[in-house]
């Protein structure tokens, strides 16, 4: 891909020791579409929902000012299959999960039109990414949340080069974890990795785990709430504080000193329900549909792991070790020579693997418990890197029952 328009920029203030931010835009310097009146429907009479309509934040260029790279992602919930026999409800980007895997150069200008095509209000976090900050994702902090039939335009630039992820960041717990992410891979030019470790292809993997059974109940919840709150909101006779929406927090405190709002953390409302994950898998897949890596006796492949669950996970390469370059996007200064590593939820973490022991060996989450479905060892997060230029004296079968 080509790189796009140079935009010019300063170091930005109170930036942290070590980081320099000098080579990011200048957020103030184009305030672009619906400056002078860009605030929260939340709090505007009626707290009315407009479907159709196309929100434009200020903080980054026209379309007239560089030359933006376009994608088109929607929301939409489909019945996704992880193994045979197990199909889930989730919020899909694109109808599927993981959401389309985006590839840009560092530079780039990103436009993604974003549209939700839910009954449940969602936004997109662009996580690592250093983007305007009312494209940053967070609801009622940078952005009203995304209501149904809404369309909200994200602009920013591909910065910084690395392995990076997006994901909703509204009812994250159940939206993130249950099918709305997937890697953003920013590419940097004469890529040093690429000139020490001349790998010849490159894998992303997406650790995911999934509460089936929660997840049926949430989102069946979810949508029949959100009925009654586009109802009132479409008849103009939501409330903020109904909705649960503040100004500051002396505002929420007074709301519940009057009795006005009951907050639903109380013990008295609380469900109090808590994940169960039963499933874990990797692109949207649970072991044995989990897909494997190929490799070739000398040759060098990439492997960048995303860990899209809230939970830890702990990656274990049989038959080799591996060397582990970057966290977070960013390169080690000192890669590690490795055969497990422990991933953070949250985090990216780059690998690079040489194919000098010709087998089939297993790559799995070495907390078995997450090599399981819904209880049952093997399966879940677990997968394989085969070679493809020798000769077994013994092939691989599937067993899903030890």
């Amino acid at each position: 891909m080509t790189g796009a328009a140079a935009m010019s920029s300063r170091a930005a203030e109170n930036a942290a020791p070590g980081i320099d931010h000098s080579a990011h835009m200048d957020h103030s310097a184009h305030m672009g579409h619906g400056s002078g009146g860009y605030d929260s429907m939340m709090f505007m009479t009626g707290h009315k929902m407009e479907p159709g309509a196309i929100i434009e934040p200020p903080g980054a260029p026209a379309d007239t000012e560089v030359d933006y790279k376009v994608f088109d992602i929607e929301v939409r919930i489909v019945q996704h299959e992880i193994i045979p026999g197990i199909k889930a409800h989730m919020f899909a980007f694109n109808g599927q999960v993981p959401g389309p895997e985006f590839h840009v150069n560092e530079g780039d200008w990103v436009k993604v039109n974003f549209t939700n095509k839910t009954e449940e209000m969602h936004t997109i976090h662009w996580h690592g990414l250093y983007v305007p900050y009312t494209m940053d994702g967070v609801p009622m902090m940078t952005q009203d949340p995304v209501h149904p039939e809404q369309t909200f335009v994200y602009r920013f630039q591909a910065k910084p080069a690395g392995t990076h992820w997006y994901h909703c960041h509204w009812g994250t717990p159940l939206h993130a974890s249950h099918g709305m992410h997937g890697a953003f891979i920013i590419h940097k030019k004469d890529d040093p990795l690429k000139q020490k470790y001349p790998y010849t292809r490159d894998y992303t993997l997406m650790l995911e785990a999934w509460d089936v059974d929660l997840a049926r109940e949430e989102i069946g919840g979810l949508l029949e709430g959100m009925k009654q709150v586009n109802t009132l909101m479409e008849k103009g006779r939501l409330d903020p504080v109904t909705h649960g929406f503040f100004r500051n927090y002396a505002e929420f405190v007074k709301a519940y000193a009057d009795g006005k709002y009951v907050p639903p953390y109380l013990q008295g409302r609380s469900g109090g329900l808590e994940f169960r994950y039963n499933f874990f898998g990797i692109n949207g897949k649970a072991h044995p549909a989990v897909q494997h890596m190929g490799i070739k006796q000398g040759e060098w492949i990439r492997v960048r792991l995303v860990n899209a669950s809230d939970l830890s996970h702990h990656m274990h390469l049989h038959g080799h070790d591996f060397w582990w370059v970057a966290q977070d996007g960013n390169e080690l200064a000192q890669p590690m020579r490795l055969n497990t590593i422990h991933v953070h939820p949250g985090g990216t973490y780059d690998l690079m693997i040489y194919g000098d022991n010709p087998g089939y060996w297993a790559f799995h989450n070495h907390r078995t418990t997450y090599a399981r479905n819904n209880g049952i060892y093997p399966g879940g997060m677990h997968t394989g890197l085969f070679y493809e230029d020798f000769t077994p004296t013994y092939k691989p079968t599937i067993t899903v029952d030890e």
